[in-house]
Parts: C-alpha cells; structure tokens; sequence
C-alpha cells in the first residue's frame, strides 16, 4: 500500500471554496480504486494550511489513477473549481507508506 501526502497552502479568504473542491476529490479517488482518508482544514494555528490522505494498493495503481484523470468529466469539474477560484496556492506531494499493526 502507497499513501499520497498532500499539503496545500489555501486562500484562507477561500477555505469554503476549498472544502468545495476537497468534497468532490473524495469520491473520485474511490471510484479510481483508492481509500481516500479525508481532508483536513484549518481549525488552530496556521490558517492557510490544509492536508489530504488517500492510498492505493501500490503506486502502479497510482500512477493509473493519475492517468485517468484527463479523461474524467468529474474530475476535469474538480480541477476547474480550483483554477477558476485560485482557491489553492500551491501543494506539495509525498508519498508515505503506512505501519500498521
């Protein structure tokens, strides 16, 4: 199993917008085969900060989901939101492996 780490740094003034984007992601990485782990938002500390989580069984897996996503009307929706909004500043991804029981 590979998690994606993701960190975005968001228009505080657009955190809803965000959360907007945010709900419609969390379907589409299900539908492509993925566990997604929620996004989380600002609540304390720095207000421009937000995180999300999702895995795949192997980073093959990943990488075809990643492939998809041109051809996704859903998803083309999502990414729209965030380029028509400039809800989202930047992101950084990393890939992580969980240590379960």
């Amino acid at each position: 199993m590979v998690t994606c780490y993701l960190k975005y740094v968001i228009d505080p003034y657009q955190i809803d917008v965000f959360e907007q984007y945010a709900k419609m992601w969390i379907p589409l990485v299900k539908k492509f085969g993925g566990q997604h782990h929620g996004y989380f938002l600002p609540h304390e500390g720095a207000n421009n900060i937000a995180y999300a989580l999702f895995s795949f069984p192997s980073l093959a897996e990943y990488e075809e989901y990643r492939k998809k996503i041109p051809a996704d009307e859903e998803c083309q929706e999502a990414l729209a939101l965030a380029d028509k909004t400039k809800c989202i500043i930047s992101y950084e991804r990393s890939f992580v492996r969980p240590v379960l029981e």
